[in-house]
């Protein structure tokens, strides 16, 4: 059976780039998959889709179990939404803002507004909930937009880099408030360009890459493909590089690597702390000094380097330009609805 969240080649083609080349995905019920890819993979144009806010131009694809090319007015009545960029109504207040919302959700205006004073409260912005979001900065901005993702509790949720601008205190507020959704039954699809965020948060990690998935797993399964434990060393002097880097790939598992301009050697390691002090007796009797040395697991970053070949730090969306903007339901696409905006403001201001 289907998960809340599944989609089967999915194909999207803008002009002569193939944005989507047959994705498939299914997220079980009350889970959060992690959706990874660097510049351009597709990940944003996969939420569009999924959203109802692009048609693919073929494949198929099922929101809560409904149809979402069939039945798009009824899979937004089903999702919340929050894309790459602030959507907000910028001459509104934040209090009114997320009072919109929930009226566009059809919430009694006396539950919206306490729904709205609670999220302010949640995401550090009651102090400014009077101020027009234009006086916000972007951050403020962010935090308003994730907010409104958040005015009711639809059974799944769509986060597009969702805390992208945001300083690591209102970051961890944020896996928090995701966290919270999960533990009641949320399903979430969340795309993000933070490692630590997906190690974090996900049961499940996709890879996308040129519109396919290349990889999917727990965190610890798409670290074990890149082969294991790795031992890391950083040389005194440049000069020893070339007889630390023979050293490395005579005792390792493989090619050595150097960290950029750095000093750092990398290379995959089998056996643990048994070859590390093997490696460190053989520097010394080579009169090789360092200054630093350790055997860790390997990070997704090891994955999107190894899978990719661009590492997560550079995997900044490039498809940011086809509109990660989200709506929040009920019709209201990107919260772009005009019509629907400028009703709810009379009725919020009033």
């Amino acid at each position: 059976m289907p998960g809340a969240i599944y989609a089967e080649g999915l194909v999207k083609t803008f002009g002569d780039v193939k944005a989507l080349d047959g994705v498939d995905i299914d997220v079980p019920e009350g889970t959060v998959l992690g959706l990874l890819g660097p510049n351009g993979a597709g990940k944003t144009t996969t939420v569009r889709v999924l959203t109802t806010l692009l048609r693919p131009d073929s494949g198929r694809a099922e929101v809560a179990g409904i149809d979402v090319l069939r039945h798009p007015n009824e899979v937004r009545r089903s999702i919340g939404l929050s894309g790459q960029f602030a959507a907000v109504d910028e001459y509104l207040t934040g209090l009114e803002n997320l009072q919109m919302v929930g009226q566009l959700y059809q919430l009694p205006a006396k539950q919206a507004r306490q729904r709205a004073e609670e999220l302010l409260e949640r995401f550090n912005l009651t102090d400014a909930a009077g101020r027009i979001a234009k006086t916000y900065s972007g951050g403020m901005r962010r935090r308003l937009d994730l907010a409104a993702a958040l005015v009711v509790s639809p059974p799944v949720m769509f986060m597009d880099e969702p805390t992208t601008g945001l300083d690591p205190r209102n970051r961890q507020g944020l896996w928090e408030v995701i966290q919270e959704l999960v533990a009641g039954g949320t399903t979430l699809l969340l795309t993000t360009q933070y490692l630590e965020e997906a190690d974090h948060l996900a049961d499940t990690i996709a890879v996308v890459d040129h519109g396919r998935i290349i990889a999917r797993g727990t965190s610890d399964q798409l670290k074990d493909q890149t082969g294991g434990d790795v031992v890391e060393v950083v040389v005194h002097e440049r000069e020893h590089i070339p007889v630390a880097t023979e050293i490395l790939e005579r005792l390792g598992e493989g090619e050595a690597k150097l960290e950029g301009h750095t000093r750092k050697l990398t290379v995959p390691a089998a056996g643990g702390a048994k070859l590390l002090a093997e490696v460190i007796r053989e520097l010394d009797s080579r009169g090789v000094p360092i200054d630093d040395i350790g055997l860790r697991r390997p990070t997704l970053d090891d994955v999107f380097l190894s899978l990719t070949g661009h590492t997560a730090e550079d995997a900044e969306d490039g498809e940011s330009g086809e509109g990660g903007e989200g709506g929040h339901g009920k019709g209201a696409r990107g919260r772009g609805a005009k019509a629907a905006k400028g009703a709810a403001k009379e009725k919020v201001t009033k």
